[in-house]
């Protein structure tokens, strides 16, 4: 029997009901076509479109978790399969919870002595001006349970904070969180299992690195080698593998960063199903390791797990 066959029939479950529906069904598009280049009787499974009792029913054995956002990482889709009884990639329900929830992951990074930009839950009434002087301006503005920036807002006044709050907590139907803005360079940390692969420095133009820029742009530059010295890196990896372990974390996923001018790093969020198109950061660092993407797939497949 060939490695691929010993998978059995695998989901790439894509699409769903969330924000980026339109993300996922990219990612996941390219993830079926990696997995069937490499022999595995992989087939897309959107449950926005299927019941999920149709896994067990049309006898998959496991799944690829492709899905964005809320539904498809935020636990309640791994609960599920959890209940089904069939094996998924990535983290599991309480990793994919506490990592959807920026609020309560900065709690536990701080709990757990960890760098994170300083930060307080908005509320319509709040004084905007009392806002501004306790975090300073400019200041970040976002949804604490969207992904992809979805609704994200750089606030460079106090006259801009009440349509800020609006768009994160209104038009995302969700708590809005406002954050110290840090300024400094942008990482990422993709971690694949207990590795941690090249870091990338992210250099959006006007420092923007919005939803557009991420999944459609051609502007943003993405360096690996990330330019720093090899001690400095090392430092990062090891802080972004404590992070990820820390909300709960497991097989696969990305840590979101910053570096001040001093250098001091600050833990931004964590990404519990990273993108993987054509624009997205595993596969980028993976690839700058030798890794290809079809093998990245497999690779993570290959970290299916149930309980």
């Amino acid at each position: 029997m060939s490695a691929a066959a010993g998978f059995g029939k695998v989901a790439v479950l894509m699409g769903g009901r969330s924000a980026e529906r339109e993300v996922s069904l990219m990612s996941g598009k390219g993830v079926l076509r990696a997995l069937q280049s490499k022999g595995v009787d992989a087939h897309a499974f959107d449950p926005a479109e299927r019941d999920l009792g149709d896994l067990r029913r049309e006898g998959f054995a496991r799944c690829f978790v492709a899905l964005h956002g809320r539904g498809g990482e935020d636990g309640t889709l791994q609960g599920a399969l959890e209940m089904l009884g069939v094996p998924y990639t990535g983290s599991g329900v309480m990793g994919s919870a506490i990592g959807m929830d920026k609020w309560r992951t900065k709690m536990i990074w701080l709990a757990g002595g960890l760098p994170t930009p300083r930060y307080r839950i908005l509320s319509a009434d709040d004084d905007w001006s009392e806002v501004a002087r306790d975090l300073g301006l400019p200041l970040i503005v976002k949804p604490a349970n969207e992904g992809s920036t979805l609704g994200l807002t750089k606030v460079a006044a106090v006259a801009q904070l009440p349509a800020a709050y609006d768009l994160a907590a209104n038009s995302y139907h969700d708590l809005a969180l406002a954050e110290q803005f840090i300024d400094g360079a942008e990482y990422t940390a993709s971690v694949l299992g207990d590795q941690v692969l090249p870091l990338i420095r992210i250099e959006a133009p006007q420092g923007n690195y919005d939803y557009q820029s991420k999944y459609f742009g051609d502007d943003t530059k993405y360096i690996c080698p990330c330019g720093l010295d090899a001690q400095k890196e090392a430092s990062l990896k090891v802080l972004s593998l404590k992070a990820f372990r820390l909300v709960g974390c497991a097989g696969w996923g990305r840590i979101d960063l910053m570096l001040d001018a001093q250098g001091n790093p600050w833990l931004l969020e964590v990404n519990t199903s990273p993108g993987m198109t054509g624009h997205s950061l595993v596969p980028m660092a993976a690839r700058a390791v030798g890794i290809l993407y079809e093998d990245l797939c497999v690779k993570i497949l290959e970290g299916a797990h149930v309980g």
